[in-house]
């Protein structure tokens, strides 16, 4: 094995690890010592990726950031109409977040406490810029209710976390029919 790739697969170990952590214990309860421990690695090895814990959780919020973006904006076209390219954006969206439960818990953490600095932060709402920019160019249309776009973010891609939460307990299935029907309540909770 070489160097290169048996560091990436150290670093990826941490990541993981981080990542089971913070969902598992939140971020507090993720001391540096426990997420080496898990990824079987000593602890001065996360030093030479991450210069503290602050940096290690930054740089995998913005690590699973772009992976949900990439994943959430794949084979979507600016051309489509507006309707048409949310429902492609915001059905990927719910497929990742049902396929990779893991991440998506980790950014809804991410989303819901300060853990995460501002500086990432921003940095990863310009992964999210081509969701932005349908937003604007529906509002620009008359398509799309002329609010901030936290208030769309909120009332129609946000509570597929609720979701997601909802049948990683077992509480409730969401076939391809269900998907279907909470995409028509996020459209119209968002549109004209």
């Amino acid at each position: 094995m070489s160097a290169v790739s048996k560091s990436q697969k150290k670093r990826e170990a941490l990541v993981r690890a981080t990542i089971k952590l913070v969902n598992n214990n939140g971020f507090h309860a993720a001391p540096m010592s426990r997420i080496a421990k898990m990824a079987e690695v000593s602890p001065g090895t996360i030093y030479l990726y991450f210069e503290n814990k602050q940096d290690l959780v930054n740089q995998v919020y913005i690590e699973v950031k772009a992976s949900f973006t990439n994943f959430a904006f794949k084979d979507y076209e600016e051309h489509l109409s507006v309707e048409k390219g949310f429902e492609m954006i915001w059905k990927n969206i719910a497929e990742f977040k049902l396929k990779d439960m893991e991440e998506a818990m980790f950014l809804s953490q991410c989303d819901n406490t300060p853990m995460i600095d501002e500086a990432s932060r921003k940095e990863g709402l310009k992964h999210l810029q081509p969701l932005l920019d349908l937003w604007i160019r529906g509002q620009n249309e008359g398509i799309i209710k002329n609010v901030s776009p936290y208030m769309l973010y909120a009332f129609s891609i946000y509570p597929m976390a609720f979701l997601m939460n909802v049948q990683q307990r077992e509480l409730y299935e969401l076939s391809s029919k269900h998907i279907d029907e909470a995409f028509k309540m996020a459209w119209n909770s968002i549109k004209i």
